[in-house]
């Protein structure tokens, strides 16, 4: 008889573009998004939490570059005998799901419906550095009305949250601009519904900030020569016809009341260019009256958002501090956050128009930016050890960690095996513990503890001389009732 194959063991790793998260990352998150969260209530957002899962049909095709069904997510089709099962795909942002939330529960929701929400969502798409499947998004939306209040009040949130976080005035800027203004410039170029050509146009648009000015004239006319020698193929434009969109994307002047002036001229005669310029300027004016100025919030007609949902205002929020990339040149933070006016999204499900507006932060990118500006500790502080010195007395071990909680105070007993003492030390200092508590048999016997500071004690071992270590102890022997008032003042001591 043939012996059975031995069944090969699995491979420890993780799928390819996700990542695992360990203790020091998810508390610095979880401290972020409770942070966020307190703004967002502020500002009277409701928390709302919806499924990881939908329907494909309820997310619809918005992501960019998507030429096949369920390409851009993680998607897989429910059972049925028939072969007619629905498909259901993961969330790749939360704003769809609101949409699906709001036709569903509208006649029990307030109008207008303020909610924000915060989780991960997946993008099946090709990973790189930095750039993961898997990431968290925190939101907040107004859902019907068509008032610019609404997307001022999320611009000036926008840059509250960011200055609540750690960013500081000056690091940051929101940049607004109008999906309107931009359809205005591709009608003022004679495009009319010829959608290829206005996706063509728009591809090229959002190379703006890597190939400049000139290079965009040559994308959208006759082609160019990348960095590397290959030729690209131009969209074929006139010159003439490419004038507006150059107009567009160099409007940007001094002030605000100069890029308007600018963009009324790049869209002509169109109408609704003329709208999104009007409501470009109520935001402008309702920023203004709130204090937020262009240090903070300014127009900016370089922005073009990549989801193909938006039908209004657009706003990005940029980190214009520099670090270094992997190469070690140096090169702005770059964006974090993005949103704008999505008024057609609710209407798939309705038929009617129901008005909405956004924004999208991305958590991820938010607290590498706080890492960079070194505003987030390097190594999270671990729980107080209470070492064991002797199996048997185990209860009394866990009479003080349970003082020590009850106090507030983040503690642990040592439950590894304790027959060698510097191993709980070990272990200890791998958990980057302030202290340990050391109590044997002779501390029991004289009613005290020994109360070691891990911290001070590193720090005198790096650098302390032998006289300075007798005059700075960093061990204390201290009476078992004092246990609680003598942690608490070592740890007061290391803040």
């Amino acid at each position: 008889m043939a012996k059975p194959k031995k069944q090969p063991r699995p491979k420890a790793v993780t799928p390819k573009g996700f990542r695992d998260y360990f203790g020091e990352e998810v508390t610095q998150r979880t401290e972020m998004l409770r942070t966020i969260a307190g703004v967002y209530h502020r500002y009277g957002f409701d928390a709302l939490e919806s499924n990881a899962v939908e329907t494909v049909e309820a997310l619809g095709k918005f992501l960019p570059d998507v030429d096949r069904p369920n390409e851009g997510v993680f998607a897989w089709q429910e059972f049925d005998e028939g072969g007619n099962g629905d498909w259901m795909a993961l969330r790749y942002d939360l704003t769809a799901p609101l949409a699906r939330v709001y036709a569903q529960h509208r006649n029990d929701l307030p109008t207008p419906y303020r909610r924000y929400a915060m989780g991960p969502v997946w993008r099946n798409e090709k990973p790189g550095p930095g750039r993961y499947r898997q990431f968290y998004q925190c939101d907040a939306d107004t859902v019907g009305t068509a008032s610019m209040a609404a997307d001022a009040e999320i611009c000036a949130m926008l840059s509250d949250t960011l200055e609540t976080v750690g960013i500081p005035r000056g690091d940051y800027l929101v940049r607004v601009n109008n999906r309107k203004v931009l359809n205005g410039v591709l009608e003022a170029m004679g495009l009319g519904e010829d959608a290829a050509a206005r996706d063509n146009v728009l591809r090229t648009i959002d190379k703006f900030d890597k190939v400049g000015e000139a290079g965009v004239r040559e994308l959208l006319t006759k082609g160019r020569l990348d960095a590397s020698g290959a030729f690209i193929d131009g969209v074929g434009l006139s010159d003439d016809q490419a004038e507006p969109v150059l107009a567009f994307l160099t409007s940007k002047a001094a002030d605000t009341a100069g890029t308007l002036a600018n963009l009324r001229a790049a869209v002509g005669d169109s109408k609704i260019g003329a709208d999104g310029i009007a409501e470009l300027e109520q935001i402008g004016s309702l920023l203004d009256a709130g204090g937020y100025g262009s240090d903070r919030i300014e127009i900016d007609p370089s922005v073009v958002r990549g989801l193909g949902y938006y039908t209004g205002p657009v706003y990005e929020a940029e980190l214009t501090f520099e670090i270094f990339d992997e190469k070690g040149r140096k090169r702005q933070f770059g964006s974090v956050s993005g949103g704008g006016r999505y008024d057609d999204l609710v209407k798939r499900f309705t038929g009617q128009e129901v008005p909405a507006t956004g924004v999208s932060i991305g958590v991820d990118r938010l607290l590498a930016a706080l890492r960079e500006k070194g505003r987030l500790s390097a190594q999270a502080t671990g729980p107080v050890v209470v070492t064991v010195m002797d199996r048997d007395r185990m209860a009394d071990y866990q009479a003080m960690v349970a003082e020590l909680r009850n106090a507030g105070i983040r503690a642990e007993v040592y439950l590894g095996n304790p027959k060698n003492f510097g191993n709980q030390l070990k272990y200890a200092d791998k958990r980057n513990s302030p202290i340990a508590v050391i109590e044997g048999g002779d501390e029991k016997t004289n009613g005290i503890v020994q109360i070691k500071d891990l911290i001070l004690g590193a720090k005198i071992a790096e650098s302390a001389t032998l006289e300075e270590w007798k005059e700075r102890p960093s061990q204390f022997e201290v009476p078992r009732g004092d246990l609680v008032a003598k942690v608490r003042e070592i740890l007061d001591s290391q803040d």
